[in-house]
């Protein structure tokens, strides 16, 4: 017996049920899998590489051409701005031609030089079949982009699980695969239940899963992956460190924290969420961030009403244990006004919490020092920043970062040749660049005599 979820397009706006669309049956999400595996046999073990790259660029070309229906669909599905709607898709877009124009040198054989003996050894990347993507809400085209754009590329075939309130950008994405020219089942959306993908897992054909979502959903993809032996790749969001150490020009450094932390209302996995500053800056910065803060308090809705009240008792039970909030304009469905949370000591449920959505927490360091073991006490890991006008210090800094990414004064540097994951709690594997399409290769060993 499965649980029901509601695959609908819900606008946060105005809370308005817009359209529904039918959970898969048992029968449909097996005909989804069978459909996978079948185009494997041809898509994976016999299609050209030149064949697979224009189709990859023909879904580049189409992303842009369907720009404006792309990006309706996300402001109202999860209310996205439309300019960072439309801008989402354009990044698509470049993620696809990327993967289209480096294909044969990522995939090119390897010659390994052999210590002794006769003959060759090569390195050859495969794809290793059919596998299974479960995306979340925030990007609802891009984290597909940089799921599907390596792996299709390579010879995998996909099948893909979207957010239930995903589900027309889901529909959207995999009429332009068709229309693109792939073969059937090369690309598969399912409105699945949680117990149909667990079953999805299991079965013998999908040869792997990538997830980007909450650690929980993480946990239990990992759990029915390890019993089944299955590889994952895994993106379960972060508590992001915003270090200020020094700089020659405050204001700007304020901008680049306030983009960080509102970008998307504050729905981004690698946005900045604590901002650590040295104690002669920290009154200053404070005073400025705050004010800019609040004065960008979004126009845009959360993803949902469950989205605002989530965080609304993140905030609530922060200030229970002792923290002073900042904040301007009140609560209004999934519109939630902007804040800035200090005086968090240790032993404050929200120290160790990510907070998605536009409330910022500032910390207060005493050196370079206090300012690293501050960082690195989260038990997450993906992205980070570092501002610092000593390039010796910024480095220095960098080196010691637990994360996975760290970007040094500047903020929303995200390209499609840079790899993106995370370490510790934010999960394991890349997506993206050229360690994005090594995740679900198989790198065949040829060795001649």
């Amino acid at each position: 017996m499965t649980t029901p979820i509601e695959y609908a397009v819900r606008n946060p706006a105005t809370g308005e049920l817009v359209e529904s669309f039918p959970t898969a049956t048992d029968a449909e999400v097996r005909a989804a899998v069978d459909a996978a595996a079948a185009a494997y046999a041809t898509w994976g073990r016999t299609s050209a590489l030149a064949d697979r790259v224009a189709l990859i660029r023909r879904v580049a070309e189409l992303h842009r051409e369907r720009q404006a229906e792309l990006a309706a669909a996300m402001v109202e599905e999860m209310g996205k701005p439309l300019e960072d709607a439309e801008g989402e898709v354009d990044f698509s877009a470049s993620i696809y031609e990327f993967y289209a124009d480096n294909a044969e040198r990522f995939l090119a054989d390897e010659e390994i030089a052999l210590g002794e003996g006769e003959g060759t050894a090569v390195v050859r990347r495969t794809p290793v079949g059919p596998l299974l993507g479960i995306m979340p809400w925030n990007f609802p085209v891009y984290q597909i982009a940089r799921f599907a754009g390596p792996n299709l590329t390579t010879g995998n075939t996909i099948v893909l699980k979207h957010a239930p309130q995903c589900p027309r950008s889901a529909a959207l994405q995999e009429q332009i695969f068709r229309d693109a020219g792939f073969p059937e089942g090369a690309y598969v959306n399912i409105y699945a239940t949680n117990e149909q993908i667990a079953d999805v897992i299991a079965d013998p054909r999908i040869q792997g899963v990538s997830l980007t979502g909450s650690e929980r959903a993480g946990a239990a993809v990992a759990e029915i992956a390890g019993r089944n032996l299955k590889k994952v790749v895994l993106e379960l969001g972060g508590s992001d460190p915003f270090i200020v150490l020094s700089t020659d020009d405050l204001d700007a450094t304020v901008d680049a924290a306030v983009f960080a932390r509102m970008d998307n209302a504050g729905q981004v996995c690698n946005g900045g969420k604590r901002f650590i500053v040295l104690d002669e800056l920290y009154d200053d910065f404070v005073s400025r961030f705050t004010e800019k803060v609040l004065a960008a308090s979004e126009s845009s809705p959360l993803s949902s009403a469950t989205a605002a009240d989530n965080l609304a008792t993140q905030v609530e039970a922060a200030v229970a244990g002792g923290a002073s909030l900042a904040s301007k304009g009140e609560r209004n469905g999934a519109f939630f006004p902007s804040g800035v949370l200090s005086g968090i000591t240790t032993d404050n449920p929200a120290y160790q919490q990510e907070l998605f959505g536009p409330v910022a927490m500032v910390f207060r360091a005493s050196d370079e020092a206090d300012a690293v073991r501050i960082a690195n006490d989260t038990p997450y890991g993906l992205g980070s920043y570092v501002f610092s006008a000593d390039p010796a210090q910024a480095q220095r800094v960098a080196d010691q970062i637990e994360a996975g990414m760290v970007f040094v004064n500047g903020v929303g540097l995200d390209a499609a040749e840079l790899p993106f994951g995370g370490i510790k709690r934010s999960g394991f594997g890349r997506e993206l660049g050229r360690f994005g399409m090594e995740e679900f290769v198989n790198k065949k060993l040829i060795r001649t005599v």
